[in-house]
């Protein structure tokens, strides 16, 4: 420890004393009679906080910086009304006794600035209450009006903004909390600034009484008790009176430009120097400057020899400047050789869940300086897709590969090619929905997401195409819609035992208990996850995922394994699952499978006890073909329906359903509610009637 230093904790013990000793000390300066070189010491302390405070607010870069300054305004205009109360004590007491009778500074404020004429302190003081009073406080006091309530009204929409960002996932978690106390903070600021004006406008108030009362005190006392005559009197008591409002004046008034300072600055990564200098900082502003003050100069009658030296001098600034807009920019210092010896991890490494790789053909699409719609196409389909699935989905990273043909992409879901395919950057892609008439010119292909007949035609053919029954869309947003397609059929390959985590830290917020008896314990995070990602694999969203993880706590009772636990909360869950097939007064369509196939793939499956739930391929196939064949017409009118098995049998045929109908939603009888009217649109017969 050094000589100077303070032992551990006193540093922080004697801040939290230093304010309420302060506080004392200026209750005592009001009641307590000091010697005139104390109230010196307090005159030329009070001239160096209002400094500081002047200093810190021109520094500032935002005004949230300078956070505490309503509050500092508080009790810098106590302690400079308290020193008002201790010299208007002296003045009267030893006013009689000359000039120096209250000290050193108020002599050399009464004396030397105003030449000991205390007629013309008391103009000079009037000016001084006007500027504060009418200019300076009153401009301060409407700009913090204004300011608090145009930053009330914007508090909802901010709050509103940085929730869309946290969806997502633009900014984490502690960043969002960090945003909505800024926002916060800062209303608070503009409220407490509104109101710190008055104290200004007050002060400068105060002022006046105070100097009526020292002048009118000192003319009743001068002649009544010490026996002096009105005109000694009057320049005894009235110099020391102006002497005195004269030093609390000046504080106040560098505290109203602090004041002023704060409330009317922007935002900047600059000081209010800097940022005035980087402003002004133009040849194109100071050179007709130097031009119209050259030609006021040789006017006659001008004062020629004060004009055309400022013209002179604003040249020399006009000229100074625009040689540096001129220089070129320095250049970047040369990059060392790299270590063709060294191999960095992130040179084999990439922490990217999410990676959309394109040709350089397709760079255009995601140049936002030329106008690339593809990256605000991403962010969007992120925003929907974290809204819809109950979490955020991660970041896509795009990035050019040289290897890939020029206009083609690629999406890859950790590490894994989940779709592949080629846009035309230039041209727009018509998509055959069934009410398409006529034949295009263009290149046919396949549309990448739902595999309809496409053709690639001419942005200036675009509006015959949708004349003739086509849907035209851009190739950003035939990315974008595959890029969508990819994330739902892969979500469960999404979500992590952090995203877990974080779904975890939200729901507990709301429900304390019901996260306290779920997670770490009986469930661990690890099952949590694996149960989480089995409802994604089946498209089951977690939007209601208190509903889902209150379900899991009263499961978790009977097993802990995954599987086990996925099926047992399914149940539960039928509500969800049904909402997005039918209405909540339309019947449930669904497809059965006749009793004698049901018993025979049951059989099958408990005599599996390594719980593969695999079936004979040939019969597969044959069962395979006939939902097909029914699914047909329902999926050609666009009617969801649901496959609804016995429960035994369920993840069985949901593997052998995921090939050929990845969309239908396989369903246990006990997850259709009793009181769900429905409609059996087909029925799988048995084996002996399928088709070879």
């Amino acid at each position: 420890m050094t000589p100077l230093a303070l032992p551990r904790g006193l540093a922080p013990t004697m801040r939290s004393f230093a304010l309420p000793l302060a506080i004392l000390m200026l209750v005592a300066l009001m009641v307590v009679p000091i010697p005139a070189f104390l109230l010196d010491a307090f005159f030329i302390m009070n001239i160096a906080i209002s400094l500081a405070v002047l200093m810190v607010a021109l520094n500032a870069q935002k005004p949230l910086d300078f956070s505490a300054f309503p509050t500092v305004l508080l009790f810098a205009t106590l302690f400079r009304l308290g020193l008002n109360v201790a010299s208007t004590r002296v003045v009267l007491v030893h006013g009689h006794e000359g000039e120096s009778a209250a000290g050193q500074v108020i002599e050399a404020f009464g004396t030397f600035l105003i030449g000991g004429d205390y007629v013309v302190g008391i103009f000079v003081f009037a000016i001084l209450v006007i500027i504060n009073l009418i200019v300076v406080t009153k401009g301060a006091g409407r700009v913090s009006e204004v300011s608090a309530r145009f930053t009330l009204d914007a508090l909802p929409g901010k709050q509103m903004a940085i929730d869309a960002d946290l969806n997502a996932g633009l900014i984490t978690p502690d960043e969002a909390r960090a945003r909505r106390a800024e926002v916060s903070t800062e209303a608070d600021f503009y409220g407490a600034m509104d109101g710190s004006s008055k104290f200004v406008k007050g002060d400068a108030v105060a002022a006046l009484l105070i100097l009526a009362v020292n002048v009118v005190g000192g003319l009743i006392l001068g002649p009544t008790a010490h026996g002096l005559s009105i005109g000694d009197a009057a320049h005894n008591y009235v110099l020391l009176a102006i002497g005195d409002a004269l030093v609390a004046q000046l504080p106040a008034l560098m505290l109203s430009i602090a004041a002023a300072a704060i409330v009317t600055r922007v935002n900047s990564a600059h000081d209010l120097a800097g940022q005035i200098g980087s402003q002004f900082g133009s040849h194109k502003t100071w050179t007709p400057v130097a031009g119209i003050l050259a030609i006021l100069g040789v006017i006659p009658g001008m004062p020629h020899f004060v004009v055309l030296p400022a013209a002179a001098v604003a040249g020399a600034i006009a000229w100074h400047l625009r040689t540096q807009s001129m220089r070129p920019p320095p250049a970047a210092p040369a990059p060392e050789p790299a270590d063709l010896s060294k191999i960095g991890w992130e040179e084999v490494t990439d922490n990217m869940l999410v990676m959309l790789d394109i040709g350089y053909g397709l760079v255009p699409l995601v140049d936002e300086r030329r106008g690339g719609p593809l990256m605000a196409r991403i962010t969007g389909v992120r925003r929907q897709l974290s809204k819809e699935l109950g979490f955020v989905v991660p970041q896509v990273r795009v990035r050019d590969d040289i290897n890939l043909p020029p206009f083609t992409y690629r999406i890859l879901i950790g590490g894994v090619v989940v779709g592949e395919d080629q846009v035309s950057p230039d041209e727009m892609l018509a998509l055959d929905t069934g009410q398409a008439a006529g034949r295009l010119a263009g290149k046919p292909v396949k549309d990448p997401t739902f595999g309809l007949d496409a053709i690639w035609v001419a942005n200036a053919d675009a509006d015959a195409a949708t004349g003739a029954g086509y849907l035209v869309v851009d190739p950003a947003t035939v990315v974008a819609t595959h890029l969508n397609q990819c994330l739902i059929q892969n979500a469960a390959d999404l979500l992590g035992p952090d995203e877990v985590q974080a779904l975890l830290d939200g729901l507990k917020e709301r429900s304390a208990q019901l996260v306290a008896a779920l997670c770490p314990q009986p469930v661990p995070l690890t099952t949590l996850t694996q149960v989480l990602r089995g409802l994604l694999a089946e498209t089951i969203p977690l939007r209601e995922f208190r509903r889902i993880a209150a379900a899991i706590a009263v499961t978790a009772q009977k097993t802990l394994d995954a599987e086990e636990l996925l099926e047992l909360i399914r149940p539960e869950l039928g509500p969800l699952i049904i909402q997005r097939l039918c209405g909540v007064r339309e019947p449930l369509r669904v497809m059965t499978l006749e009793g004698q196939l049901e018993a025979l793939l049951g059989q099958a499956v408990r005599s599996d006890p390594a719980r593969r739930h695999t079936i004979e391929p040939e019969l597969g196939r044959r069962i395979a073909d006939a939902l097909q064949r029914a699914a047909q017409p329902l999926v050609a009118e666009a009617r969801p329906f649901a496959l609804v098995v016995q429960p035994s049998i369920r993840i069985a045929i949901r593997k052998l359903v995921r090939t050929v109908l990845p969309d239908t939603p396989v369903m246990s009888f006990f997850e259709v509610p009793e009181d769900k009217a429905v409609e059996v649109v087909a029925v799988i017969g048995a084996p002996e009637a399928l088709p070879a």
